[in-house]
């Protein structure tokens, strides 16, 4: 690969790193075909749920192109969103990704600037970034970018990083050097903790989750009405999202604190104890959370979560 474009590629990597993303991984848009028979497979089985969402735009999710027409390089974006701050013991619990602002807005606003900025680098081009707002196989991207392996509980994993990472991509139709020169060995070994930590068993052999088994899925996608008719689950205190399979594994003791102040968590969610949520109403609830991804789960899902964790 000639020179100018290594030099094009490492300015890319090097204002990726100064919008505050953590790492920085580029891949060729090439055919997920192995990916698609894996979702096919999971989809069969019924282990999404009710999540219809998974069963669209298969095709877009193996062919990149499609999202973005002669796309020829896909540029891989981790946030880190370890906070340094910890909920009040006596809080019901909130999965750390939660902690502070929607991330989606976060991201996409770094994503906006990062394109405009390549632009600035080669004229007009066709370029889409994408954070879970498209049909796209980001951690299967990621592995194929060098920058970790995706482990037995299904998160993306960086060697002595952790996996408590945001995955945003930019697809593009400008050719880039990319970064993963051989393939990225999976290092999780013999290590089963997550499997048999997993409250709900939702954790299958082969890097397979049973999202129907999974606290994240029971709290924030399976709906109050359907929560009636599903058989509970062992909350263990969770209100919102599970984190039980990421506390435990042994790559996440290298994880450090986010230096985004962006992702600082709300008082509120470090503060509250079970009483106060108990007694948040709706307007209240609306007002300190329209920002954050609780908003998706709504007033009367987290009420209802917290009610559910109760019998449980």
């Amino acid at each position: 690969m000639n020179t100018k474009i290594i030099e094009q590629t490492q300015q890319i990597i090097d204002k990726a790193f100064a919008l505050g993303f953590s790492d920085v991984g580029i891949s060729e848009a090439q055919p997920l075909i192995e990916e698609r028979k894996k979702l096919e497979h999971w989809l069969s089985k019924g282990y999404h749920g009710t999540m219809s969402y998974m069963e669209r735009y298969i095709e877009q999710r193996t062919f990149p192109t499609l999202l973005v027409p002669n796309a020829k390089s896909v540029i891989t974006l981790l946030l880190n969103y370890y906070p340094a701050k910890k909920q009040n013991s006596n809080a019901p619990k909130i999965s750390k990704y939660a902690y502070g602002k929607d991330y989606h807005h976060i991201i996409k606003e770094k994503l906006v600037e990062l394109l405009q900025f390549i632009e600035t680098q080669h004229g007009a081009i066709a370029g889409r970034g994408f954070v879970d707002s498209a049909p796209l196989f980001e951690r299967a991207l990621a592995v194929k970018s060098g920058l970790g392996w995706i482990g037995k509980n299904g998160n993306l994993i960086l060697k002595k990083k952790g996996s408590f990472f945001f995955i945003a991509n930019l697809l593009i139709d400008i050719p880039l050097h990319f970064t993963n020169p051989k393939p990225i060995t999976d290092h999780c070994g013999t290590c089963k903790k997550c499997i048999e930590v997993c409250p709900t068993q939702a954790i299958l052999p082969n890097k397979i989750v049973n999202a129907t088994q999974c606290i994240s899925y029971y709290t924030i996608e399976l709906k109050a009405v359907l929560k009636d008719k599903h058989n509970p689950l062992p909350l263990n205190d969770w209100m919102f999202g599970c984190d039980v399979c990421q506390d435990v594994c042994p790559w996440n003791k290298f994880s450090t604190p986010t230096k985004d102040a962006a992702l600082e968590p709300y008082a509120e969610i470090i503060n509250f104890e079970i009483k106060d949520w108990l007694n948040l109403n709706e307007e209240q609830f609306k007002k300190l959370f329209s920002k954050s991804p609780l908003k998706r789960t709504k007033h009367a899902g987290i009420q209802f979560n917290l009610t559910q964790a109760e019998q449980c």
